[in-house]
């Protein structure tokens, strides 16, 4: 089974690679010491990776976003402190006391108020106060305070009681919390598969500029041979034309593997981002594993439960439909009018002073209201519309996740079809290049004793060069193929041994 062979490879190697070139294809250049030289394997690069690649660092940061965000919704149930202060002054005509005039009277009156409230997930809001007042008025001799204590308890009947309607926006934001996890696994899966393509594409460039170069002292060599030989007499002026284009030719195949040679080197620089100041002329040495390895891919259907089990865009998608039932839930109880009962309790004390009115709240007196608080609005239009969008919200992610879900396994299985198809064209290009290998030999012979000419052996050099590379390519295509296989099935990081965000898979509840 996949998850088996998972296990085994994590268990062998750190990051579970195992799929080393060819030694005599790609050879492992020796270590260099010179500080403007970056010497990486397959499992150095891919950590340099996880560690520097600007573009990881930014999409490292949307989980912490999202946290934030989880964090201010459930602050919706955070207690309240709050407070008021005020003064107030009153001037005002108004006749005397004896009724013979008017007087004026100044009434000064400061008051203060705090108050704590509480509202809870099962729709229950429960609020403390306190409140004073002080009143100095100049019709009277003595001052007035009032003191009052006071609890109110409201409780939702219909209306906001659903503990699930009222967790939903907490229980979303903590689901986007999520799902950005499941992007930034996506994307690190992907950033592990382009350096390790990176890796491979520049490997397989060094080897082309091995090859041409070869191939360019080869020609240069049979034109010095021609011309040599033009000189005793043993071969005709129009064989050299044949040989001096083939050397131009060669030149020309080396200055473009050259240029290829620098872009990828730069790819793979931009993708490892090995120091804070990127020195662009860094010189990178690969090193290699020495061996082909024997490792049969599991049956295909394997990898396809793999991948729905793993891929993180199947889990983004069943999360989202998780958000959608979630919005069904809270749009349903928008449904319902409002009917709230309460009920407040307090006691207040009036005296001259405030200390004698705090002592007053000690005394017999009390106050206590209760009763109902209901709402109905005509029609409920707006709530009916968020409902119908909800609902149809949530259908939409289903058929969404079944899209994805279908074309995940063509994709795995396409990726399979890719792998097979590589791993067999190594074979085959082996089997070709020791045709051209032979054909050039035979060539040559014949050129020696005259029974042939430059443009055949030219030729044949050129069909020997293809061969080459055509096995080269096929072999780094096959590691390519690999590590496209197993992103495709979301366990590309599991292989390496990389911990990551996402590593669950998402079940959905059947009525989902």
């Amino acid at each position: 089974m996949v998850e088996k062979s998972l296990r085994r490879e994590i268990r062998n190697s750190r990051f579970g690679f195992a799929v080393p070139l060819v030694a005599a294809l790609l050879v492992a250049p020796s270590f260099a010491a010179d500080p403007a030289v970056l010497t990486i394997d397959i499992e150095r690069a891919i950590l340099m990776a996880m560690e520097n690649n600007r573009s990881l660092i930014v999409q490292k940061m949307n989980p912490q976003i999202r946290r934030t965000l989880e964090q201010e919704q459930r602050a919706v149930f955070d207690p309240v402190l709050s407070g008021q202060a005020s003064q107030r002054r009153s001037v005002a005509d108004r006749l005397s006391r004896a009724g013979s005039g008017v007087e004026s009277s100044i009434t000064d009156t400061a008051s203060g108020a705090l108050s704590l409230d509480k509202l809870f997930p099962t729709g229950t809001a429960v609020g403390l106060d306190a409140t004073t007042s002080y009143t100095d008025s100049s019709l009277y001799s003595d001052t007035f305070v009032s003191n009052r204590i006071g609890v109110s308890v409201t409780q939702s009947l219909l209306r906001g009681r659903d503990l699930r309607a009222n967790l939903a926006q907490v229980h979303q934001a903590a689901i986007d919390t999520q799902i950005s996890e499941y992007e930034l696994r996506g994307f690190t899966e992907l950033l592990a598969q382009s350096v390790e393509a990176g890796y491979w594409d520049y490997a397989l460039a060094q080897r082309q500029i091995e090859i041409y170069t070869n191939s360019l002292n080869l020609a240069q060599q049979q034109r010095d041979e021609i011309q040599e030989r033009i000189r005793l007499g043993a071969l005709a002026e129009t064989e050299l034309a044949a040989a001096k284009a083939e050397v131009a030719l060669r030149r020309e195949n080396l200055i473009n593997a050259r240029a290829t040679l620098t872009t990828r080197r730069l790819m793979l620089l931009r993708l490892l981002n090995p120091s804070e100041t990127i020195r662009w002329d860094t010189d990178i040495v690969l090193q290699y594993q020495t061996a082909l390895p024997d490792m049969p891919l599991d049956p295909v259907e394997d990898h396809v439960q793999v991948a729905m089990k793993m891929r993180p865009d199947l889990n983004q998608a069943r999360l989202l439909i998780r958000r959608g039932e979630l919005q069904v839930v809270q749009t349903r109880d928008g449904l319902l009018p409002r009917l709230d009962a309460f009920i407040t309790y307090g006691k207040t004390g009036y005296a001259r002073t405030f200390s004698d009115a705090t002592n007053e709240l000690d005394g017999p007196s009390y106050d206590v209201e209760g009763g109902l608080i209901l709402e109905l609005p005509a029609g409920n239009r707006a709530a009916q519309a968020r409902r119908s969008r909800a609902v149809i919200g949530k259908q939409q992610a289903i058929k969404a996740l079944e899209n994805l879900v279908q074309l995940a396994q063509v994709e795995v299985r396409t990726a399979y079809v890719e792998v097979e198809r590589a791993r067999e064209q190594i074979a085959a290009t082996a089997a070709t290049r020791e045709s051209q290998e032979e054909k050039l030999r035979v060539e040559t012979e014949k050129f020696r004793v005259g029974k042939s000419t430059s443009l055949l052996v030219a030729q044949a050099q050129r069909d020997l060069v293809a061969g080459q590379i055509g096995e080269i390519q096929a072999i780094t295509n096959y590691f390519k193929a690999l590590v496209a296989l197993y992103r495709l099935e979301g366990s590309l990081l599991a292989r390496r041994g990389i911990e990551a965000p996402g590593a669950e898979p998402v079940v959905l509840d059947d009525g989902a």
